[in-house]
């Protein structure tokens, strides 16, 4: 994983959606949930492991907005990117950017992996404070940029994910293929 608070390098946007939701626990869901129809309507199959892998990164980066970046009477903006490459058009690289209106707290890491994994038995029962070290864990790459159109981040996640073609529809014989 790469961290940089560079955006990728220029790629051709195959498709992108832009939604904004409530500062809510229920719009996080929301997000996570749209997205993965979204990333379906693309390629990445419900239930394959990209398409988990993505849901997740769309879950953390929004749950960290509604937790982290909450301004009272503010939503949150969620803009998926898929970005084709051009030798291969099997896949895509998936931009995630999850932005907020508070721009004083910044995005970390809430650990290196060596010291997540060194943490007592006790600090393992927590159920928060493990969001970013997911996302650089399953991310290719991540950063964060201030807000371009107000006060505010961007927190962004970019996974490559291998896409699934719609088959060409098979040509049938027999009586059920008589035009009725």
């Amino acid at each position: 994983m790469n961290r940089t608070e560079q955006p990728a390098p220029a790629t051709p946007v195959h498709s992108c959606i832009t939604l904004r939701f409530s500062s809510t626990p229920r719009g996080a869901r929301l997000a996570r949930r749209l997205c993965g129809e979204r990333l379906d309507a693309w390629g990445i199959l419900y239930g394959s492991d990209a398409h988990d892998v993505l849901s997740l990164l769309v879950s953390e980066l929004a749950t960290n907005a509604v937790i982290h970046g909450h301004v009272t009477g503010r939503d949150f903006r969620v803009h998926l990117l898929a970005l084709s490459a051009p030798a291969d058009a099997a896949t895509l690289t998936i931009r995630v950017e999850v932005t907020d209106t508070r721009g004083d707290r910044l995005p970390e890491p809430s650990a290196t992996p060596a010291a997540h994994a060194a943490q007592p038995a006790a600090d393992s029962a927590r159920t928060g404070g493990r969001g970013l070290f997911l996302v650089e864990a399953l991310a290719d790459r991540w950063g964060w940029a201030p807000r371009q159109d107000g006060p505010g981040k961007t927190v962004w996640a970019e996974y490559t994910a291998a896409t699934v073609t719609t088959p060409a529809p098979v040509a049938r014989s027999g009586p059920s293929a008589a035009p009725s």
